[in-house]
């Protein structure tokens, strides 16, 4: 294929795609010889053969408004055709953030319908014009699978493939990016400018700065290096102005500075003490709420802050040791410091303001599928995306509780299965026929191939089922669940890598990839028997054998295939009651109401958990109605004790009695 090298001058996105360079002979030949393989096909079942899935569906008119308390009105459009069984929360977010055009021109979008189509036809296309189907009629098959998924809220897309599929020629479809930075003043300006496009268009980006030299080293200029927290304060004034996707949603990264870096205890304590002068402003009399003035005014407000831990660091909190930063060009050491003090100071940090976190950088090379191509240094800003620099990952999510069967209220290992094999498959085709911002992420997109495939709704999942979220019953269970899930992405891409060749640097990590492979499956054979259901524990298990023996014969497309994602805007999409991994916020939560009032709403989960641990209809009545009451299950009439656990939240009622509640968005 051609190289493209020129840099994009214009702030146009179709600019700044590139296409895909430098594979070599071999790789080509590899992924070239996908027209000579057998095709995917798939058969009905979330859909009906001769029925479209929306002709299944009832569907009204409604109105679809954004406002506050006081009234006022900041987003209304009114004659939008829905599902009658979606929320007027999903209704409201979804209109709001993914319809497409201007207000009042005509190529608003006034249907989910429309926008559903829009996605999934496009995907669907693309399917078809680069060969992964064996008929048109498969390819039609499988439009109305995924359509069906979509609109029934099994299943959603990242947020960028709804702003930009059907859209944009090479549309931005991933979420997750993770950019590299030159320690040149060139190349972080450069950095600035990926990820202020980034942010354009919806997605999120992580960067690990410890390339940067410290502020106590020399530059060649003469004179001493400004270091990372100081260009961090640039990088966080550019993601405050620039909406995410054009629309409402705040800029999303992560900035990464590792342990032995000069400048780590000033990037410690950077955030912690933005957040001290922020009380100060709103002690002063200014507006303490998220975009208020006191916020405002302080930096990195719109960064996600971590620090890069090693095994060695650890073992030296351990044993109460020296810790040594070192000079990032020469490695000579910079600073002496107690290894327990930094850890100290990162606890603090994160007591203060929630950063900066932890990634364990040796943990995470260890599972890293393609080491030979290099190493692991950063991730996306909610950290469910680790892998190499300057690649990207697509999204997207599978919500759990669709997934329980209403005659026995067990969770559906076949239509589980079934659903990320649709999923996996449309993330895949996607990758080639999106736009990418650099041309080292075109270039590694294409070569490696990630995708992102999680699930939400967990903490509702585990609820109904009557598991408290922190027990040993409830992580078992959920991870008997990811298991299947990852089992069956990895046997997906095999699959696909039957069809279409394996990514191209499979070659060079296929030892390193199938003992990651081996590492999922020694892990789901470890899962605790006693408290999984058979059916699940024995799908979860053997998933893993024969996601092994297929890969090992015919590789994967995919480096990854699965992360757990937190789900923000696609969860309400999806009407979830909980978000990603997490536990309800809280039992009651409030919603106001435009035009003033406030709709007070009881989690839904409970009538279903209080069921299963076999309360009688007129005990849950009365139990419901305190909740209602109360704001809280402490104190129910006939609840059990030992069943407090099963409905424990995030937000608890406050010693003093005071109510901490959970307010949702207008």
């Amino acid at each position: 294929m051609a190289s493209v090298k020129k840099r994009a001058s214009s702030e146009n996105m179709e600019d700044l795609l590139f296409p895909f360079d430098e594979m070599t002979t071999e790789q080509e030949e590899e992924i070239g010889e996908a027209g000579q393989k057998q095709k995917m096909t798939f058969e009905h079942y979330f859909s009906k053969p001769g029925i479209h899935p929306f002709d299944e569906i009832e569907w009204e008119i409604r109105e679809a408004v954004i406002g506050n308390e006081k009234g006022e009105i900041f987003f209304k459009q009114e004659n939008v055709e829905v599902p009658n069984f979606w929320s007027q929360l999903a209704t409201n977010v979804v209109v709001s953030k993914y319809f497409h055009g201007q207000l009042g021109t005509e190529e608003r979008e006034t249907s989910i319908r429309q926008l559903i189509h829009r996605v999934s036809r496009t995907i669907t296309d693309w399917g078809r014009k680069d060969g992964y189907f064996a008929s048109d009629e498969v390819g039609e098959v499988f439009y109305n699978e995924l359509t069906s998924l979509l609109v029934n809220q099994y299943a959603s897309f990242n947020s960028p493939v709804w702003f930009n599929v059907g859209i944009e020629e090479k549309p931005q479809c991933s979420a997750c990016f993770i950019n590299s930075v030159e320690d040149t003043m060139a190349g972080i300006l450069d950095l600035a400018k990926i990820e202020g496009m980034l942010f354009k268009y919806g997605s999120g980006t992580g960067t690990n700065l410890s390339v940067l030299r410290s502020s106590k080293e020399s530059i060649s200029g003469g004179g001493i290096a400004s270091g990372p927290v100081s260009f961090m304060k640039g990088f966080d004034a550019f993601a405050s102005v620039i909406k995410s996707g054009g629309k409402t949603r705040r800029a999303a990264k992560m900035v990464i500075l590792n342990v032995d870096h000069p400048d780590i205890v000033e990037f410690i304590n950077s955030k912690a003490e933005e957040e001290k002068k922020a009380w100060a402003l709103i002690d002063a009399g200014y507006d303490g709420s998220i975009n208020g003035e006191a916020y405002s005014s302080v930096f990195f407000q719109n960064a996600n802050h971590s620090v890069r831990v090693t095994d060695e660091f650890m073992q030296a909190v351990e044993e109460d040791r020296e810790w040594l930063t070192r000079e990032v060009l020469s490695g000579k050491p910079s600073g002496r410091y107690r290894a327990k003090e930094i850890l100290r100071k990162i606890a603090e940090g994160t007591y203060i303001c929630g950063d900066p976190g932890i990634q364990y950088d040796t943990t995470i090379n260890e599972w890293h599928t393609c080491p030979n191509s290099a190493r692991i240094n950063a991730s996306n800003p909610c950290s469910e995306y680790m892998f190499i620099d300057d690649t990207a990952c697509n999204l997207a999510s599978l919500n759990l509780t669709k997934f329980v069967r209403e005659e026995d209220e067990e969770f559906d290992i076949e239509a589980f299965r079934k659903a990320v094999r649709v999923m996996i498959t449309a993330m895949e085709i996607i990758v080639d026929n999106s736009g990418y911002p650099r041309p080292e992420t075109t270039r590694n997109s294409h070569l490696f191939r990630t995708l992102g495939l999680g699930y939400t709704n967990l903490g509702a999942l585990l609820m109904s089922r009557g598991l408290p979220y922190d027990s040993d019953e409830g992580r078992a269970y959920a991870g008997a669940i990811t298991s299947l899930m990852c089992g069956q992405a990895y046997l997906t891409s095999s699959e696909l890598a039957g069809v279409m060749g394996p990514f191209a640097e499979y070659r060079k990590n296929r030892e390193p990839m199938l003992t990651v492979i081996q590492k999922h499956r020694s892990a789901a054979y470890n899962l605790n028997k006693e408290v999984i259901p058979p059916d699940l524990l024995t799908a979860s298990r053997e998933i893993w054998d024969e996601t092994y023996q297929k890969g090992k014969e015919q590789g994967y497309r995919n480096a990854q295939v699965t992360v757990l994602a937190p789900t923000g805007t696609i969860a309400f999409m999806m009407d979830c009651d909980t978000t990603g991994v997490e536990p309800d916020m809280a039992l009651v939560k409030y919603k106001k109401l435009v035009g003033g009032g406030t709709l007070k709403m009881v989690n839904q989960t409970v009538e279903k958990a209080l069921r299963r641990l076999g309360y009688q209809s007129a005990e849950v009545n009365e139990i419901i109605q305190y909740i209602g009451e109360h704001d809280t299950i402490e104190g129910a009439p006939g609840l059990k004790n030992e069943h407090l656990p099963v409905f424990d939240c995030a937000f608890k009622p406050l010693e003093n009695g005071l109510k901490s509640n959970c307010h949702l968005p207008e």
